[in-house]
C-alpha cells in the first residue's frame, strides 16, 4: 500500500511551483448549458431544457494544463484550434486566464473542437460534439513538433493528450517521444484506443479500463486480469510505468522492476467524471518533475481525480483541497 507524509505532500506541492509542462493534444472547447427540465416535449419523447446560464470552458488538453496551473506549476499549451468564431474565443479564454496561445496553431482545414453538454437538476441530458477527425497534415506537425523543440530546454515535463481528434499522429508522437528521451525529460502518456502501441519508451503510459480491454481484446474482470494486461503493457511498449485506472476501483501502478501497487479509489461521491482523467495525469505529472516517486505521483493523482469526480462540470484541483482531502479525512 502506497502511502505519504504530511510535510512530504507540502514538499511537493511546493516544489511544483518552479516546474514547467508541456501539454500537447486535442485542445477543445468545453461549452455548458444549464437549465431546467419541467416537461416532456409533444413534439418526440424527449425532456425540454428551459436554459438558465450557459458558459464556456477549455477542455481536452487544455484542461490538463489548467490543472497543472492551479496546482501552482506553469505549461505550454501546444495544439490547435479552427479558423472560426470557437478558435477566436478559444484564445480569448487563454487571454482572460493570462496565459500564453504561443503554442495554439491555427488549422484553416478543420473546426475547433467544441463539446457542449446541457445539464439540468445537476444532470447531463446530451452532449453535441463539433469536431473533425482527420489526421493533421505534415505542415502542422511541424508546426507543433517546432513548438515544443524550441522550448525544450525550459521544460521539466511533457504530457501527450490524445483524444482521437486527429492532433496526436504516430510521426509526430515518435518525434516527441523521441525528443523527450534525447533531453532526459519526463514523458507521460493519456491515451486513446487509435495510437495505443505507438508511445513507446515512455516514463507513464495511463490508459483506463475500458480502453486497455480495447487494445488488447479482453475483458478485465480480476485482479488477475488486471497483473496480466498491465504485464502485457510493460512488455508491449518497454515503458518505465504503466498506471492504469480502474473506476471505482481505484488504480494499478505497475514498475519496469516488476512491483506492483493496487491504489484504491478515494472518491467519496461521483457526481461527474468528466475532466477526471485530464486532473490525474495532470497531477501525476506534474509531481514526478517536483520529485515524487511514481509511488507518491499516483497516490496524490489517485487524490485529485476522486476529489473533481465529485463535483458537476470540469473542474481543476485545488493544492489546498487536495492537502485536506489527504490528512483530514
Amino acid at each position: 500500500m502506497v502511502s505519504i507524509a504530511q510535510h512530504r505532500v507540502d514538499e511537493l506541492l511546493q516544489k511544483v511551483k518552479t516546474k514547467r509542462i508541456a501539454v500537447i493534444g486535442d485542445v477543445m472547447i468545453d461549452r455548458y448549458i444549464w437549465g431546467n427540465v419541467n416537461r416532456i416535449s409533444p413534439e418526440a419523447p424527449v425532456p425540454i431544457v428551459e436554459v438558465e446560464s450557459e458558459s464556456s470552458r477549455l477542455g481536452g488538453a487544455a484542461n490538463v494544463a489548467n490543472n497543472i496551473v492551479s496546482l501552482g506549476g506553469s505549461t505550454q499549451l501546444i495544439g490547435i484550434v479552427g479558423n472560426d468564431f470557437s478558435g477566436k474565443e478559444f484564445r480569448s479564454i487563454l487571454e482572460e486566464q493570462n496565459s500564453s496561445s504561443d503554442g495554439i496553431i491555427t488549422d484553416s482545414s478543420r473546426p475547433t473542437t467544441v463539446k457542449t453538454r446541457v445539464i439540468a437538476h445537476h444532470q447531463h441530458v446530451v452532449r453535441i460534439d463539433s469536431e473533425e477527425k482527420k489526421d493533421i497534415g505534415q505542415d502542422i506537425q511541424k508546426k507543433i513538433f517546432s513548438a515544443l523543440e524550441k522550448n525544450i530546454d525550459s521544460i521539466d515535463g511533457i504530457i501527450i493528450e490524445d483524444y482521437n481528434k486527429g492532433v496526436v499522429v504516430k510521426d509526430l508522437i515518435h518525434a516527441i517521444i523521441d525528443l523527450a528521451n534525447r533531453k532526459k525529460k519526463i514523458i507521460t502518456i493519456d491515451p486513446k484506443l487509435n495510437n495505443f502501441f505507438e508511445y513507446k519508451n515512455v516514463t507513464v503510459f495511463k490508459p483506463n479500463k475500458k480502453e486497455t480491454e480495447e487494445a488488447l481484446g479482453k475483458k478485465i474482470k480480476n485482479d488477475a486480469d488486471v497483473i496480466a494486461a498491465g504485464k502485457i503493457l510493460i512488455e508491449k511498449l518497454n515503458a518505465e510505468n504503466i498506471l492504469l485506472t480502474r473506476s471505482e476501483k481505484g488504480m494499478s501502478l505497475f514498475e519496469k522492476s516488476g512491483t506492483v501497487s493496487h491504489i484504491p479509489t478515494n472518491a467519496r461521491n461521483v457526481a461527474d467524471v468528466s475532466g477526471a482523467g485530464d486532473t490525474v495525469i495532470a497531477t501525476l505529472t506534474a509531481m514526478l518533475a517536483a520529485g515524487a516517486t511514481i509511488g507518491e505521483a499516483a497516490l496524490l493523482a489517485n487524490y485529485a481525480g476522486g476529489i473533481v469526480c465529485g463535483e458537476v462540470g470540469i473542474i481543476t484541483i485545488d493544492p489546498a483541497i487536495l492537502r485536506s482531502n489527504i490528512f483530514e479525512q
